[in-house]
């Protein structure tokens, strides 16, 4: 398998832009598959620059409903007529809002037509050809600290703390796509009933909320329970934050950013 980020907040590339956002192509033998759509266009114009052609991806996995991650749908959709999109129920139906810094909605707002082309999960299953999506993570490890900025609507109106039911994984041949690990790491890889040589995606482990006991303690524990598996990050994962699970987990693990390619 190969895959490519399309987009990033990162980028060693001059030629490619870069946003609040993450979007990821994933190869197989059987399928090209579009992981997180980012923030805008961006991934599209990104792709173009890379010579990749999105018009042959025959899936799209939305990871969860804030609109950094499918917010670019739309503009995927009008250049892709084949694609089948697979997001939670909860994504598509929920009100997201973010209260860093100050009160913003992260709702994303979803194609009027979506509905044509949707797979809609509220299950873990394999959806097609040995493509895993797992849902409803349980919490059974500490949750990032970074979402108590992150709020959902209610009926009544009122902001509540995000539960991050919407929030889903994909696995696919020893390889787990996280999106933004809301749902918490090891929380989601507990949930996987599969062997991961591969762990891709941000962490949500922002810089400044865990304590540096908090992640080197983070960082053994995944080294110890997954000692053959890669991680790979960047999007939500802090650069301090980084550099201390670096210190920890070794070669274990990799920053990635806009425009890399990557085997596994």
């Amino acid at each position: 398998m190969k895959w490519t980020v399309l987009t990033d907040n990162r980028t060693n590339n001059d030629l490619l832009k870069t946003e609040h956002g993450l979007s990821i192509l994933l190869e197989t033998e059987k399928h090209r598959i579009l992981l997180d759509t980012g923030a805008s266009d961006v991934f599209i114009r990104n792709a173009e620059n890379m010579g990749i052609d999105l018009s042959t991806i025959d899936l799209v996995f939305i990871s969860h409903g804030h609109s950094d991650h499918a917010g670019g749908l739309q503009h995927f959709l009008r250049i892709n007529e084949r694609a089948k999109v697979i997001v939670s129920s909860d994504a598509v139906s929920g009100k997201f809002f973010s209260k860093r810094r100050y009160l913003h909605s992260i709702t994303t707002e979803w194609p009027v037509h979506l509905h044509d082309r949707v797979s809609l999960i509220d299950h873990t299953h394999e959806v097609t050809d040995g493509i895993h999506v797992i849902a409803h993570i349980p919490q059974n490890h500490p949750m990032p600290l970074g979402n108590q900025h992150l709020f959902v609507e209610n009926a009544e109106g009122s902001y509540v703390n995000d539960d991050f039911r919407h929030e889903l994984a994909l696995y696919v041949d020893g390889l787990l796509f996280t999106g933004c690990a809301h749902s918490g790491l090891e929380n989601i890889l507990s949930a996987c009933p599969y062997p991961v040589k591969t762990v891709v995606g941000g962490f949500h482990l922002l810089d400044d909320h865990e304590s540096e006991a908090e992640l080197t303690q983070l960082a053994k524990r995944l080294t110890e329970t997954y000692p053959d598996t890669q991680f790979y990050t960047s999007h939500c994962t802090g650069d301090k934050v980084f550099a201390t699970l670096k210190t920890i987990m070794g070669e274990h693990l990799h920053a990635f950013s806009c425009g890399i390619e990557a085997t596994t």
